[in-house]
């Protein structure tokens, strides 16, 4: 059974650092591109961050966190990681990870296989 579980969420100053972490296990995770999507209250679901299979050398984000957050994974713990900092009132939502088989991240998340259950992050400040 295919799982992917995400942790590290919570509440965080505006300005500060969270570091969110999604293991997945039942797949062969070298093989998947995986990436982070985010859903604010009242929003729609928004792509933030991807990382291709195998050595993750494409990496993708939304314009409105690049240079904040970095993506990351190690094939060897079948885990990938969001690192996020000076975090802002607007990175407040449910964080979610996904798997595909595509080579490359897509962006849309209609090409996501596999959905993690969430985790919220909420920035106050």
């Amino acid at each position: 059974q295919v799982q992917l579980v995400e942790s590290g969420g919570g509440l965080v100053q505006a300005g500060g650092s969270l570091r969110l972490s999604c293991a997945a296990s039942g797949l062969a995770f070298d093989n998947l591109s995986m990436g982070w999507f985010r859903q604010a209250p009242g929003k729609e679901r928004e792509f933030v961050a991807g990382i291709s299979r195998n050595d993750g050398r494409d990496i993708k984000y939304v314009d409105s966190v690049r240079g904040r957050f970095t993506i990351s994974r190690d094939n060897a713990r079948n885990a990938v990681y969001l690192q996020m900092n000076s975090l802002k009132d607007e990175d407040t939502a449910v964080y979610y990870c996904a798997a595909t088989s595509a080579l490359r991240p897509p962006r849309n998340g209609f090409e996501y296989t596999y959905w993690g259950q969430g985790t919220q992050v909420t920035v106050s400040s």
